[in-house]
């Protein structure tokens, strides 16, 4: 009960930069050595061709869709969460998360049952070439299997961060990251395995994490029992882990969208295309992930703030994690923009057109990766407050209304350039629309909490 009071306080009433760093810093690290281990599995793979590495850039999509399908039941239910616990309802609380996590290793399994039967179609779908297809095969049969776990990591991510236990996310993470980059060398190059070795690498580390959360679960630290029993299915309920969940999967199927565009269009100008782009996209989620872990951190602040209406405590929530955020993109932007090609050349034994393609993109990613930070403090604000619809439009923004018409069209009179260059235009749209939408919003938390003080008096 009191390790509970502690994880309240700190929603609730702890200065906002020590709540925003005791709950988005581990969760931050955990996701950063996430980021690490997919570039170190890149840059090993690279090591033994451009068809290799092509393989794994194929492969990436389907684990962005698994990923989805844990978000959909763990973002749902942390938003949830959040806002329950403001208004003190700890035993609803208990039931969502009970549901959310039972609810996504069902569909899990579903899913990767589905994507097993048609792995084949389904990679050429992705942009497999010919070379590229029995590394993509070797690599998918295990990777697909094996993101059984992986469903149910996102999962209990989101839940346990909503409860204000960060640090055993970052345990989590941390020790399967780190059993993953020291697994995949032995297995890729000592066994001789290539591709497969590590896909195998990867799944161990999955299974390493999953044993750490059943830990955290038995060992009853958690505010919730996780027992089927408490499983709910009510409308209530399942309408309310939905209607956030539902944003939050789409905008990860849009993710693996504009992946699979971007193959498709790189497949016109061959395998060292493709795996330059792999390269760019793995590079790009390095800070990405760095930053939505900082903002796990972020969404049950500003959840539990606005469900018990500390309208003040919000809004510095707000501004403080924008600040940080932008600080952090700015300078991980630059990085990109001044040293792209000796940041691309890791990932190749010497593809000449690889290096030179992904540093044009990457240098192009770093400039428009600098509003990263605002666009995401946003679109997750949105979702943490229950506003599904405009949560909703705002993550579909980036990867799906901008990327998609700018990926088919602007090749058509740009050629390789346009692929190049059709993320970093989508981005810059996209934070110019979460401007605008920001600003109605903090319209509408002013007129609340003038409400709230006034139903006060």
């Amino acid at each position: 009960m009191k390790e509970s009071n502690k994880k309240i306080e700190l929603l609730g009433s702890a200065p906002i930069p020590k709540a925003l760093l005791s709950m988005g810093l581990p969760t931050m690290i955990g996701m950063m050595i996430t980021a690490l281990y997919n570039l170190v599995d890149a840059y090993f793979v690279g090591g033994l061709g451009t068809s290799q590495m092509g393989a794994i850039s194929v492969a990436f999509p389907l684990g962005q869709i698994i990923v989805g399908l844990g978000l959909l039941f763990g973002n749902g239910a942390a938003s949830y969460i959040a806002r329950l616990l403001g208004h003190e309802d700890k035993e609803k609380a208990g039931k969502v998360a009970s549901t959310a996590i039972y609810s996504s290793i069902i569909v899990g399994i579903l899913f990767i049952i589905v994507i097993m039967i048609l792995l084949n179609p389904v990679l050429k779908l992705l942009g497999a070439t010919k070379s590229i297809m029995p590394y993509a095969m070797s690599y998918a049969s295990i990777y697909v299997v094996s993101s059984i776990f992986n469903v149910f990591n996102v999962t209990m991510t989101n839940i346990v961060t909503s409860e204000g236990a960060a640090k055993t996310t970052m345990c989590a993470m941390l020790l399967g990251a780190l059993l993953n980059m020291i697994l995949d060398p032995i297995f890729i190059y000592t066994f001789g395995m290539g591709v497969k070795g590590a896909s195998i690498a990867t799944a161990l580390s999955q299974m390493v994490s999953t044993l750490v959360y059943i830990g955290y679960i038995f060992s009853k630290k958690s505010m919730f029992s996780f027992r089927i029993k408490e499983c709910c299915f009510s409308n209530e309920i399942m309408s309310e882990i939905l209607k956030i969940g539902v944003p939050t999967l789409i905008f990860q199927l849009l993710t693996s969208l504009a992946i699979t565009l971007t193959n498709m269009e790189a497949t016109k100008y061959g395998d060292s295309v493709i795996a330059g782009m792999g390269a760019v996209t793995r590079i790009m989620s390095l800070g990405s992930l760095i930053v939505f872990g900082f903002i796990k951190g972020f969404q049950p602040i500003a959840g539990y703030n606005f469900g018990s209406k500390n309208y003040d405590r919000l809004h510095k929530a707000i501004k403080t994690s924008i600040e940080w955020t932008t600080i952090f993109c700015v300078v991980l932007g630059l990085v990109m923009v001044f040293f792209p090609t000796a940041i691309i050349s890791q990932f190749t034994s010497g593809d000449v057109l690889l290096i030179e393609n992904g540093s044009k993109a990457l240098r192009a990613n770093g400039f428009s990766f600098m509003l990263f930070g605002f666009y995401t403090v946003y679109s997750t604000l949105f979702l943490s407050l229950g506003k599904a619809k405009e949560g909703g439009f705002l993550g579909m923004c980036r990867q799906g209304i901008c990327f998609i018409p700018i990926i088919l069209i602007i090749p058509i009179f740009w050629g390789l350039n346009g692929i190049l260059y059709a993320q970093p235009i989508a981005d810059f749209i996209a934070a110019i629309i979460a401007g605008f939408m920001a600003i109605k919003l903090h319209k509408e938390l002013h007129i609340l909490k003038i409400n709230s003080i006034s139903s006060k008096e």
